[in-house]
């Protein structure tokens, strides 16, 4: 059974940082697309950033460019994302999401429709504010 969980979201005032955690069950994540979407009230789902399985590449939305990292850790099975200068419009709740069979090639296999990601987590919320 797969399983991923979030952490790290809460509360950060403007220009703060947090570090979100994706820890995955069932799955090795290295073999698999992983990556960060975000989801505000009444806005869709859309992916934040994106690491490939075939060779870790990475892309950002140009909203969080120089401001976010996305990385993974073998050892222990997880996602992270590494947000720096934070602004109140990062407001969301955070999914990670993987795939086995969905190759992240190009910034448009990146910043695509989510249901090419069969497997999601729960949701973080991260909430910035003065």
């Amino acid at each position: 059974q797969v399983e991923l969980v979030e952490s790290g979201g809460g509360s950060a005032q403007p220009g703060g940082s947090l570090r979100l955690s994706c820890e995955a069950s069932g799955i090795t994540l290295d073999h698999y697309a992983a990556a960060w979407f975000r989801q505000a009230p009444g806005k869709e789902r859309e992916a934040v950033s994106c690491i490939s399985a075939s060779d870790d590449t990475t892309f950002e939305a140009d909203s969080v460019k120089g401001r976010f990292t996305i990385s993974r850790d073998s050892d222990s099975n997880t996602l992270y994302l590494h947000m720096h200068s934070l602004k109140p419009e990062d407001t969301a709740v955070y999914y990670c999401a993987a795939d086995l069979y969905h190759e992240i090639s190009s910034p448009s296999t990146c910043f695509t429709d989510p249901s090419d990601f069969g497997h999601w987590g729960q949701g973080t919320q991260v909430t910035v504010s003065s």
